[in-house]
């Protein structure tokens, strides 16, 4: 049986494009292999940022550790299990001033663990989360895709580092672009990527 971990973080709710497009391929995948989807809304229920007890406890052995120290790992643990556990991963990702939303940040934040997610060697680092499928949907509120705002998009490149430094090289991107130029763009570039998802085939379970 298939399992999809859906992630979404746009902070606009049921307006967000982001979640809509990616609710659809949710859909479609789900249509065309069902199974099991785990949903993690950060917007609706953001992760506390990265801190003290975070860091520390993984230098430590369990026993050493604080209340404090304990649940912050564990909630890492929890949101790695959840990624492991996922044939499929589906990020909606809003652009918030040229990058992440920060509930996304902190979501990677608690993800990449030396050791655990990725290792170091004499030959350099090497992820350790292999075998997944990444569609990334992207809203935005100018073009960044192509043309003179490139250079300014470090949502997508950046996304596609997090997730390769932990061994994740299969990802796919869905660009809902432009959507600030006016309704009508807006529902154009919404249209067009829902044509692109209504072309996804889901991966065998």
């Amino acid at each position: 049986m298939s399992r999809i971990l859906f992630v979404t973080s746009s902070p606009r709710g049921a307006a967000s494009l982001s979640t809509k497009v990616a609710t659809a391929l949710v859909d479609r995948l789900q249509a065309q292999s069902p199974g099991v989807v785990v949903r993690r809304d950060l917007a609706a229920t953001p992760l506390p940022h990265i801190g003290e007890d975070f860091l520390a406890a993984q230098a430590l052995p369990a026993e050493a550790r604080s209340p404090a120290q304990q649940a912050a790992l564990a909630l890492s643990d929890t949101l790695v299990q959840e990624l492991f556990a996922a044939d499929t991963i589906v990020i909606a990702s809003a652009m918030i001033n040229f990058g992440l939303a920060s509930t996304l940040k902190s979501w990677f934040d608690y993800l990449l663990r030396a050791g655990v997610t990725f290792r170091y060697d004499e030959t350099g680092a090497h992820g350790l989360v292999t075998g997944k499928k990444v569609y990334l949907v992207e809203a935005r509120g100018g073009v960044y895709s192509d043309g003179p705002a490139k250079p300014f998009d470090f949502q997508e490149p950046y996304l596609r580092h997090l997730l390769g430094f932990i061994g994740v090289t299969d990802v796919e991107s869905i660009a809902v672009e432009g959507v600030a130029y006016g309704p009508d763009v807006a529902e154009k570039a919404v249209a067009g990527a829902l044509d692109k998802v209504s072309t996804i085939t889901a991966r065998a379970a």
